[in-house]
């Protein structure tokens, strides 16, 4: 038992066969670090200020966690730091419990992810659908536009309200002799982003964009608000203070934050594995990995981190094959931390809101969108249910009722294709066959169609003996198991003989603890072969005949 605990533990650890790869690969990892470091720097400040918590924070928790991340994570090119639905999930905390709130709520989600790496949940994001995640997807993207609303327009938003409503608000009363300048950078960063691309495919539009908008800033002396100072070196780690008041009142933000940051990093993963041919990601080490990384952004100030899919996409086009790739990417910001605060600070907050707000558009797929409004009614409906919960009220809460939606449609389907069907018996008519009825059961026999079931297999009059084919059944719960049992009970009781056939293998120990041996006339009811059973049913149905 001890050395099953130690070999799962070690399991989940850094070993030398992550960096297998080095000797050949080395160059392509690092320049493919440089890369996605340049385009991580304006979405970890812009994320760090969408969030509430400052430019500073954002960029702590790319270096910190970033490097913690690509060291103990479960997959070779994931790049994790600040993300656009963290910053959503984290701003009406930061509004209701301070800045200060943050390092404890930072460290206690990282806790609760670790914890579930350890027992070996990572796998349960398998169970999340594909409309589900793309309505999320969809539905994060439409709050960070709506978030960088009040910033284009240079002012702050309005308290205590949700995300649409204040964008509306800054709208409507929008100033604009004071407000186009504001906005005019947002376009000028939006034109870069969008055309820079069809010029050369290698040039990274977002620091691109940000670097020119802030020169013409600066050069002109554009009376525009900027990030201001930074700190120039990396704060040395604090634990946070745990007090017990706060701690119950923080640990349900934890919890969401622990399960926002555990479903985006194990996505992320698994678009990296599909697009990487690094092999397969391991789940449940991701989880150990990102619940590590928060944990460390929380001790030198940052805030909760996961796997970010758009900086993990760019490292793996820009031919990363190891972790080198996403630890060079942290180094590189630990060196603007060090070098470049200055310059980083004349930033303009405008600049950096038209890059969310192009990056939100870049995270809608349309093609996908009518992929699945295209499919079924069913998967439209979930995916556009999850998008508008996801906007209008929670983020986690829009996953659940998406996954209950999706889990809804998917057992109606089930229970549909479940059906009772009335078969010839085999061979040619023999005297007493009329009062023999043969029935097959398809499908499933579970809780959404057991009560259907049970009505179709007792409504069969004047006849002495129904045989029930289980050969065919593919699922069996619980609940089938005792209605089969009630069903049997019925029939018996009313005078006619039950006979089961073809149950298969692991249904058998479920029926008898539900009970169908013991309602059964004879254990000799219950029979493998379909000829047998229907001799069976044959010399009760007509016992004058077949003795």
């Amino acid at each position: 038992m001890i050395a099953r605990a130690a070999g799962q533990l070690s399991r989940l650890l850094p070993r030398f066969s992550d960096y297998a790869e080095l000797p050949r690969t080395w160059r392509r990892d690092i320049i493919a670090g440089v890369t996605v470091g340049v385009v991580a720097l304006p979405l970890a400040l812009a994320f760090g200020i969408s969030s509430g918590v400052g430019a500073a924070a954002g960029l702590i928790t790319a270096v910190v966690a970033g490097l913690v991340a690509a060291v103990f994570g479960g997959s070779h090119v994931q790049v994790s730091g600040p993300t656009g639905a963290m910053a959503v999930v984290l701003a009406p905390i930061v509004a209701q419990h301070g800045i200060g709130s943050i390092a404890l709520v930072t460290g206690l989600a990282g806790l609760i992810v670790l914890g579930a790496g350890v027992i070996g949940l990572g796998r349960a994001v398998t169970f999340i659908p594909w409309p589900v995640i793309e309505g999320f997807t969809l539905g994060i993207a439409v709050i960070i536009f709506l978030q960088q609303v009040p910033a284009a327009f240079g002012v702050t938003a309005p308290a205590g309200q949700r995300t649409l409503p204040a964008a509306w608000a800054v709208v409507s009363h929008a100033n604009w002799p004071s407000a186009w300048l504001t906005v005019a950078v947002v376009g000028f960063i939006t034109v870069l982003m969008v055309g820079l691309p069809r010029l050369h495919r290698g040039i990274p539009e977002s620091l691109t964009a940000v670097v020119a908008a802030t020169v013409i800033v600066v050069a002109f002396h554009l009376p525009v608000d900027t990030i201001g100072n930074l700190p120039s070196h990396l704060p040395a780690p604090v634990m946070p203070h745990a007090d017990p008041a706060a701690l119950r009142t923080l640990i349900g933000a934890a919890v969401a934050i622990a399960a926002l940051a555990a479903i985006e990093s194990l996505l992320s993963a698994r678009v990296a594995a599909t697009m990487s041919p690094t092999g397969p990601y391991d789940p449940d080490r991701e989880l150990v990995g990102q619940g590590l990384a928060s944990m460390a952004s929380g001790l030198f100030g940052g805030m909760p981190a996961t796997g970010a899919i758009a900086r993990t996409a760019v490292n793996v086009r820009s031919g990363a094959r190891t972790r080198l790739s996403a630890i060079v990417h942290s180094l590189l910001l630990l060196a603007v931390v060090y070098l470049a605060t200055g310059p980083v600070g004349a930033i303009p907050l405008s600049a950096l809101a038209g890059v969310l707000m192009v990056t939100s558009f870049r995270m809608i797929s349309a093609s996908t969108v009518r992929r699945i409004v295209r499919s079924t009614r069913s998967d439209a409906l979930t995916f556009v249910l999850t998008a508008v919960v996801t906007v209008c009220f929670d983020l986690i809460e829009a996953v659940e009722i998406g996954v209950v939606v999706a889990a809804f449609f998917a057992l109606r389907t089930v229970a549909r294709r479940s059906s009772v069907v009335r078969e010839d018996l085999p061979g040619p008519y023999l005297p007493g066959d009329e009062r023999i009825a043969l029935l097959r059961l398809d499908g499933a026999m579970f809780f959404g169609a057991a009560e259907r079931l049970s009505n179709s297999i007792t409504d069969y009059p004047d006849v002495s003996v129904v045989v029930i084919r289980m050969s065919q059944l593919g699922m069996l719960d619980a609940t089938g198991a005792h209605t089969l049992a009630e069903i049997a009970e019925d029939l018996e009781s009313r005078g006619i003989t039950v006979i089961i056939k073809g149950v298969q293998p692991e249904h058998m120990a479920l029926l008898a603890n539900m009970g169908i041996l013991d309602v059964l006339r004879h254990e000799n009811h219950l029979i493998d072969s379909l000829d047998d059973a229907i001799a069976h049913a044959r010399s009760h149905a007509n016992p004058a005949v077949y003795p």
